[in-house]
């Protein structure tokens, strides 16, 4: 018995040994530098993953290091757990560290932001052009990227909503518009369910049709609302709506910079001066003030409005008065 107990004794002496050994070992900085990453393939097991951090020449005591992280990864159920994507691995991160960030997926994140009157051509543009999202779509037609992201046969123009993302590396481009999509109809959905009563609009699309004019005719924020009442009052008065932005979309890449008279005078679907009612898609990306204003405009009797030229408006309820403001702030400059 003398004997049994002498060996356990041993034994538990070495246990502990080889677990504080292993513990001091598991918390040693990596020896990776300073803002290194790392780059974990799908599918990457425990053992590959070790693997790979050794040959890095990260881990202190090798080789039993590498012995002990993969042990380490199995008895906490870390190993299970493991999630692809680039991390970054700063300055005195240990190897039991390494382990639980990649763990828990807290991977290096990326950032995109969609401008709010932007145009689909020109979101695309800049998904296309970021560096860290994966191409996968073929074309820049916008019917075929509609497709792609689950949304076959809706018009493409106002449906990604405006806002900065965060990503990993890797996430595709056909994601990162489902996503942005995905937030435009909650956003409509939930800004369509507190609307006002009494709107001259029969669809949320329309609701997003004149948010996008909104967006485009003011960027002062206490003018939203104001704007969105002239346009409202015109439609249920049967007036035409006779808004620039609205013409210049039309125009396409014909647009030159200058908004001439006869681009005026020459009928299209959207031009609002020849043409009732709204016109038949939105315009740009509308951010969720716009959506709001348009579904909550401001009460009020002016029916026109013009540029002051420092960003805000003059409103006006009569054409005379409107003619005069005219002459004021836009003949004389």
């Amino acid at each position: 018995m003398r004997t049994v107990f002498r060996l356990l004794a041993v034994l538990a002496i070495a246990t502990t040994a080889l677990v504080i050994d292993a513990a001091r070992v598991l918390h040693l900085p990596l020896r990776s530098g300073d803002d290194a990453t790392l780059m974990v393939e799908p599918g990457t097991s425990a053992s590959a993953l070790v693997r790979q951090v050794a040959d890095s020449g990260w881990l202190e005591a090798q080789p039993r290091s590498a012995w002990y992280l993969q042990v380490y990864a199995r008895l906490t159920g870390l190993a299970t757990q493991l999630k692809a994507g680039e991390y970054a691995v700063s300055a005195g991160t240990s190897a039991a560290g390494l382990l639980q960030l990649i763990a828990d997926g807290r991977t290096i994140l990326y950032e995109l932001r969609l401008v709010e009157g932007w145009t689909f051509r020109q979101a695309l543009a800049a998904v296309h052009a970021h560096p860290q999202l994966r191409k996968t779509l073929e074309t820049g037609d916008g019917a075929a990227v509609m497709a792609a992201i689950g949304r076959e046969g809706v018009h493409p123009e106002g449906r990604l909503f405006p806002d900065t993302y965060r990503f990993s590396r890797d996430t595709t481009d056909v994601a990162f518009l489902r996503r942005a999509a995905d937030m435009m109809e909650r956003t409509l959905a939930q800004e369509w369910a507190q609307r006002e009563e009494g709107l001259p609009y029969a669809t949320p699309e329309e609701a997003l049709t004149m948010a996008s004019i909104v967006e485009k005719e003011t960027g002062v924020e206490h003018e939203r609302n104001e704007v969105a009442g002239v346009f409202v009052r015109r439609l249920q008065l049967g007036m035409r709506l006779q808004t620039d932005p609205t013409v210049i979309y039309g125009l396409g890449e014909a647009f030159d910079g200058n908004l001439r008279r006869d681009h005026l005078r020459t009928d299209g679907d959207y031009n609002t001066y020849l043409r009732s009612g709204l016109p038949p898609s939105p315009i740009c990306l509308p951010g969720r003030a716009s959506i709001r204003a348009a579904l909550h405009p401001a009460p009020g009797k002016s029916l026109y409005f013009v540029s002051r030229g420092d960003g805000t408006h003059q409103f006006s309820e009569t054409l005379e008065e409107h003619n005069a403001a005219v002459r004021k702030y836009q003949l004389r400059r």
